[in-house]
């Protein structure tokens, strides 16, 4: 990067930095470590005013082109912004499904009229989604996606059970992936529709998870309804858009998820030097091991973003998952050891955490959720490697 470049993203860097300051004060000094993964749950009106603040301040979309309300940021002033934003710490998102995913995948595969319907209310924080792929019997293995939507008048009809929903409870629309050709097997005959929530044929069920909170939902449709409109890339191209979404889900969000890892770490390391488990050569070691790991997850980031010429991240976000899914089921096992025999005592009441024993618990998930281990590793194999099924 030259000078003028970096000057100018310095200068980025100063001004969001001090709207933060400014902006997480008074009202919404509440907000600071609030949300995020194992803690959605935690003071949802008041971060839906916040997303409304930053829609009106022009914090989001900032990567979108000028055209489509965005700023029009470059990559590395939007590594910048999430990474201020982590730095801060602001609340967990309530919009990132919205923001980060959807949007996105509207930029590139929805049409004009589906841009213009549906951006607005994302850049203004005033419309919230959730993500429609899990199913009971097809969790990281989407082509075996068994909701159906079929064709009725001028739209679509929707029955069928979507699973592990985050946010599906607060959401006003649902970017969902159904089958629209009963014959059709695996990837095929499966069309991505965007469905309002907020009516008779949509159930939301909230699970219960091991941190004793509720962010994840069962989702019914029983004759849920959504217009022809609402159809994104054609009937049938469900499986490509649905790829392109995950690919954007592991796009430059991910460096400022990287931020909260580093303060996890560092806790970590504090807590071991408090209690003299720092002396242990093994904790010593996995603790250096940790912070190498970080580093790494961050070139790796960089570099799948830097690589992703056409806006749209290639298989090699599958690597980047894989990494940063086992890198902190790791911290939070790690967590656990340095805490030592209080860290499996409750803090109080029936069933009160620390931050490490939350941390423990939530973790076990990132290898499951956004695409499995497993799955993972295979797509790596067939469809970078080349190798056979």
């Amino acid at each position: 990067m030259d000078a003028p470049h970096a000057a100018v993203d310095e200068t980025f860097r100063a001004e969001i930095r001090a709207w933060l300051a400014r902006g997480l004060t008074g009202e919404f000094a509440p907000l600071i470590g609030a949300g995020g993964p194992g803690r959605e749950h935690e003071l949802i009106d008041l971060r839906a005013a916040w997303e409304r603040t930053l829609g009106a301040a022009g914090w989001i979309g900032i990567g979108w082109p000028v055209a489509a309300g965005g700023r029009g940021a470059s990559l590395a002033q939007q590594v910048i912004f999430h990474e201020e934003y982590a730095r801060a710490g602001a609340p967990g998102r309530l919009g990132h499904m919205g923001e980060q995913l959807l949007g996105p995948t509207l930029l590139a595969f929805g049409t004009a009229e589906q841009q213009k319907r549906f951006l607005p209310g994302i850049l203004s924080g005033t419309e919230l989604w959730c993500q429609g792929y899990s199913e009971p019997g097809a969790g990281s293995d989407l082509a075996g996606v068994r909701t159906r939507a079929e064709r009725s008048g001028d739209g679509y009809v929707l029955n069928g059970q979507k699973v592990w929903t985050s946010l599906a409870h607060v959401a006003d629309w649902c970017f969902v992936l159904a089958r629209t050709d009963p014959g059709a097997e695996r990837h095929h005959g499966l069309s991505y529709l965007l469905v309002p929530m907020r009516q008779t044929g949509v159930q939301v069920r909230p699970i219960v998870q091991i941190t004793g909170t509720s962010e994840f939902n069962e989702v019914f449709f029983d004759d849920a309804r959504t217009g022809s409109e609402n159809l994104v890339g054609g009937e049938g191209a469900g499986w490509r858009v649905a790829m392109g979404t995950l690919g954007f889900e592991r796009g430059v969000s991910t460096l400022g998820q990287q931020i909260g890892f580093e303060r996890e770490l560092n806790t970590v390391i504090d807590t071991a030097r408090a209690n003299g488990s720092l002396q242990d050569p093994d904790i010593h070691s996995r603790i250096v091991q940790a912070w190498i790991g970080l580093k790494v997850m961050r070139y790796t980031a960089v570099r799948t973003l830097a690589s992703s010429a056409d806006g749209v991240p290639g298989l090699e976000a599958s690597i980047s998952k894989l990494q940063w899914a086992n890198w902190h089921r790791d911290l939070g096992e790690l967590a656990i050891d340095v805490a030592g025999p209080e860290g499996l005592v409750a803090v109080g009441g029936a069933y009160e955490l620390s931050d490490a024993q939350t941390l423990f618990l939530f973790s076990r998930s990132d290898t499951i959720y956004g695409g499995s281990n497993e799955v993972q590793r295979n797509i790596i194999a067939e469809r970078l490697l080349g190798l056979p099924r």
